[in-house]
């Protein structure tokens, strides 16, 4: 007998993304996994974005879309993604990144196999054209809430959480602080560990407009999340954030 596929819901955020958004959301179709449903929230897009969600949605019904009516940012989009969400697991990828074919089906496989709350897998890096780099990140095969504080190695792209055993998931509200960074360590503070999966499952579109293109406002929303979300005093902020910048030179070190 076939065994029944949990279903995976995909956040995605959404905003002014119409020259990659139909290649992203193709490479969900493109998935061996079938039980998916993908959440787009549109943030006030000004392209045509909305106008390809709509086609998206009539083609495919596991893709559905959510228009706000105010920018609220990448973190509130997120966040009306979830509140929607049905899925026993949870996974995440932008408007410009992308994932290999077999992805969610490996990715499944191994958290049910093992039981995990967390995992996440090893991610290249492509040029803003989707050009494929040499450049591919890979974490330590388990990384918990002290590890994590030192070193921001987890690819949002490739973060799956079982939503059954982590509890609520919500991006933080707080302003200029690193979302998804913000939500791995309040998930791993409560004692879970993330565990990678280790095949390279995702690529990442490094623009010069995003937050780890433009180092400078990477690193001020990092120390924001130290000071304000964890409440680290100055002493500890300046710790942790020495190894962080040591260890995102070497993740992110020139292509």
């Amino acid at each position: 007998m076939k065994s029944i596929q949990p279903l995976v819901s995909i956040i995605t955020p959404c905003y002014n993304a119409a020259k990659t958004l139909e290649e992203t959301i193709a490479s969900v179709k493109g998935q061996t996994y079938s039980n998916w449903e993908l959440l787009i929230v549109d943030d006030c897009s000004s392209d045509e974005s909305v106008s390809i969600l709509k086609q998206e949605a009539v083609n495919d019904p596991r893709v559905h879309y959510i228009t706000l009516d105010t920018n609220i940012g990448p973190a509130g989009a997120r966040n009306e993604a979830l509140r929607r969400a049905k899925g026993k697991y949870i996974a995440f990828l932008d408007s410009d990144d992308l994932w290999v074919s077999e992805k969610l089906s490996k990715q499944v496989a191994f958290m049910e196999e093992y039981d995990l709350p967390f995992s996440f897998t090893n991610y290249r890096i492509v040029k803003e054209n989707g050009e494929k780099t040499d450049r591919v990140v890979i974490g330590p095969d388990r990384i918990d809430f002290e590890y994590l504080l030192k070193n921001t190695i987890i690819g949002t792209l490739t973060v799956m959480l079982n939503s059954e055993m982590v509890g609520p998931i919500q991006m933080t509200s707080v302003r200029n602080c690193t979302e998804d960074f913000a939500l791995w360590l309040s998930i791993l503070k409560k004692g879970i560990t993330a565990v990678r999966l280790n095949e390279e499952l995702a690529y990442y579109r490094k623009s010069s407009q995003s937050d780890s293109g433009n180092k400078l406002k990477s690193a001020k929303k990092t120390w924001n999340t130290y000071r304000k979300t964890q409440e680290l005093n100055i002493i500890r902020t300046i710790w942790y954030f020495s190894h962080y910048s040591v260890n995102a030179y070497r993740k992110h070190a020139r292509i």
